[in-house]
Parts: C-alpha cells; sequence; structure tokens
C-alpha cells in the first residue's frame, strides 16, 4: 500500500522479510532490495536476503536484540528520514511481517508526520511460517474458529499482558516473543483457564536450516522447553490444533495413539466435521 508522493524527495518501502528462508521473500521483496539505494535491516533478516542488493547499496543494521545494545526507534526513524529526503531509494527491511509486532506502525507514523512517500510490503509472518512449518493448521473446522496473535514481550511504557484474558479470548494463540519469560506464560495462561494438558508446539529458527521444536503439555512446557534447549527467537502455538501437527506432518494415522492420546480426541473433535 502507497501513501502518494508529497514532494520531490526520496521514497521508503516498509518491506517485510518474511520469517528468514530467502525462498520465501516476495517478488516485490526482492526487487525492491535489489533496486535500493540504502537499507535499514532488522538483526534477524538473513544475510542471503541482504546478498540480493546491489554492490553499491549502503546496508545499515538497525536490528533490536533482547538485552544488546542497539538503535532506538527514533534514531531509525530520523535516519530513514534523512535518506528520504537526500531522494534516496530508502528500504527498510523488516523481519517478517512490518505489522505484525514489528514497529511497522510506528513507522509509518513518523514518515506520514515527516511528509515522506511510503508504501508498506507485507511479508510471511513467522507466526504462520512456524505453524506451517509443523503442519499446525491454526484454523480447522470444529477445533479453531479464532486465532489470536499476541507478543510476550510489551513495551516498556505499555500496560502489562493481561494473560488471564488472552488464556480464553480465542481457540489458538501464537505467541511472538514469549520464550525470556515462559514460566510466567504458561502459569497465567492455566491460570486463566487454559486445561494444564493443553498441547503447545515451540518453534525456533522457524524456516531455516536450524529449525527446531519441541511439543509439549502447557504445563510442562517450561521443562520442555529447558530439556530441548530452545531459546530466541522461537515462536509458541497453544491450542487443541497442535495435536494434528504429528498426523499432518508424518502421516500418522488419526486412529493411532501418540505423545498426546490422539485417538479418542480425534474421534471426538473432528470425526464428524
Amino acid at each position: 500500500m502507497s501513501r502518494g508522493s508529497f514532494g520531490n524527495s526520496g521514497k521508503v518501502w516498509i518491506v517485510g522479510a518474511g520469517p528468514g528462508d530467502p525462498d520465501l521473500l516476495t517478488l516485490k521483496a526482492a526487487a525492491l532490495v535489489g533496486t535500493a539505494d540504502i537499507i535499514f535491516h532488522d538483526a534477524l533478516v538473513n544475510p542471503r536476503i541482504l546478498d540480493m542488493a546491489r554492490p553499491d547499496t549502503r546496508l545499515v543494521d538497525v536490528g533490536k536484540r533482547g538485552g544488546k545494545p542497539s538503535a532506538s526507534q527514533v534514531s531509525i526513524q530520523t535516519r530513514m528520514i534523512r535518506a528520504a529526503r537526500q531522494g534516496m531509494r530508502v528500504v527498510r527491511l523488516k523481519g517478517g511481517d512490518p505489522f505484525i509486532f514489528g514497529r511497522g506502525g510506528e513507522e509509518c507514523m513518523a514518515l506520514w508526520t515527516a511528509d515522506i512517500d511510503y508504501e508498506i510490503v507485507p511479508g510471511i509472518t513467522s507466526g504462520l511460517a512456524a505453524a506451517a512449518c509443523a503442519a499446525v493448521p491454526l484454523t480447522y473446522r470444529s477445533i479453531s474458529q479464532s486465532v489470536l496473535f499476541v507478543t510476550g514481550h510489551e513495551a516498556a511504557d505499555a500496560p502489562p499482558m493481561d494473560w488471564h484474558h488472552i488464556a480464553k479470548a480465542a481457540d489458538t494463540l501464537v505467541i511472538h516473543m514469549g520464550m525470556a519469560r515462559i514460566t510466567e506464560v504458561q502459569n497465567a495462561l492455566i491460570a486463566g483457564g487454559r486445561h494444564p494438558d493443553t498441547p503447545v508446539l515451540a518453534m525456533q529458527w522457524a524456516t531455516l536450516p536450524q529449525q527446531r521444536h519441541v511439543y509439549a503439555k502447557l504445563s510442562d512446557l517450561t521443562d520442555a522447553i529447558h530439556e530441548a534447549e530452545l531459546g530466541s527467537p522461537a515462536i509458541l502455538i497453544v491450542g487443541e490444533v497442535v495435536r494434528l501437527s504429528q498426523q499432518l506432518s508424518h502421516g500418522v494415522n488419526p486412529a493411532s495413539d501418540d505423545a498426546f492420546g490422539q485417538r479418542q480426541w480425534y474421534l471426538s473433535a473432528v470425526g464428524s466435521a
């Protein structure tokens, strides 16, 4: 989506780089990377995607990683505006989708306020990618008719997350950036009404060669993650649809048992769908 021309300055494209695998980059995103004068990129953008840029393109790492020194949001926006006013083709390359926990809205607001022309290019968000990689259908008739994407890491100036409300706000929960507070999230979801036996998938580095995942019941989630030595970046998927993953990804017979005791659940929940 473009927001028109505000003058003779350059233009900024807010581009989703997808979950990591360069093959999942959109054609439009790839074309913009290949024609940009300057690219302000997140820390998690795959270097192979940056290799698509012209040799003379300036690459600026403005990534934010928890607990590590990083550029402030205001400074990133200021540098983007300055580059656009110099007449450059500016690409702001963000992991996943710019508008899913990517601060894309904040950056567009800054550009709009500064009368800078900009365009938004969507990307595949990591929550969708993790679900697809593990063959978890986020929606499935009679099992999941609603999905909630939520961050496990709220901004410092934001009100605390109401996990008790979130626990049962949708059939399926997709939690981004929740690993640092995994025990708190686990306990709050159970306290909010999620059954302790609810199946959960935790996936790290979705779509990349180092992708790893673990299945667990909600009550065992923290222990399972620690035992598997999973860390950030990772996605958590909470809900009954996770039970389908082991069948859809490995061809398991729905009538057979598995780690979640599939047989009776499948017959009762899915058999009549």
